[in-house]
């Protein structure tokens, strides 16, 4: 396959960024997507020129590092990861553009690099359950009903990629913070903090620049782990919950 690249150039958060175009040949339609862009990678180190920054870890669509916009799409027409996007979903000759994620919150640090610590604050914020030290406690010593337990699994799917933001056309981080407040909201083990981690954790989330949620659903169609929008429904009947709670 012979194809050609647009993709966003950008030396730091300060500097202004453009596209810039690289035509790139004898691509496998059995490539990953990041696999063609460490094929672009070696032709320009070769030519003596600057390789495109993007970031990447696992390469399994495990760890959510390797987060672009392809072709307008966050992790490209594929609803997965861009490592687990493999070329076959293009065309020979087709033009991509490959751009970093686009939300204020995520500063641009180099070319397809984003700062995504902004994720990690609101973890912190009230990610957490509180447990006794002391030996482990059996599997089965807290009985958890199977809905609750289905449910922590599906939100504990989320792997803060930030496609749900890079989709919002307000930017926002709803369908994210929703998943890791109700990830253990619903368990027992989460209990004794649910008020206070719903309010913590939304506070932060605002606190750190994102947009608000039109609940528009274009998170949840982004989302490459299936993460529905009915869980932001849930948080916010937990916020509104605890908030009146707070103000007795």
């Amino acid at each position: 396959m012979k194809l050609t690249l647009r993709v966003w150039r950008q030396q730091n958060a300060e500097a202004p960024g453009a596209m810039a175009t690289y035509e790139v040949d004898g691509i496998s339609q059995d490539m990953s997507f990041l696999e063609m862009l460490d094929t672009l990678n070696e032709e320009l180190i070769l030519k003596g020129d600057e390789p495109v920054a993007f970031d990447h870890d696992c390469r399994e669509g495990i760890c959510g590092a390797c987060s672009l916009v392809i072709n307008g799409d966050a992790h490209g027409p594929e609803r997965t990861t861009t490592c687990q996007l493999h070329m076959r979903s293009f065309g020979d000759g087709d033009t991509i553009d490959v751009e970093p994620w686009r939300a204020s919150a995520f500063p641009v640090i180099k070319d397809l690099v984003v700062d995504r610590s902004s994720f990690d604050r609101i973890i912190q914020a009230g990610g957490y359950i509180s447990a006794p030290t002391g030996t482990a406690p059996d599997a089965h010593a807290i009985p958890v009903p199977k809905p609750d337990a289905d449910s922590a699994f599906e939100h504990a799917e989320c792997i803060g990629c930030g496609a749900c933001v890079a989709a919002c056309p307000n930017g926002s981080a709803m369908l994210f913070t929703s998943a890791k407040v109700n990830h253990l909201n619903v368990l027992p083990q989460g209990a004794p903090e649910r008020e206070t981690r719903v309010l913590d954790m939304v506070a932060t989330m605002d606190d750190e620049g994102f947009g608000g949620c039109t609940l528009t659903g274009e998170c949840a169609t982004a989302c490459p782990k299936g993460i529905p929008l009915p869980s932001i429904t849930a948080m916010n009947k937990e916020w509104l919950r605890a908030n009146r709670k707070v103000r007795r």
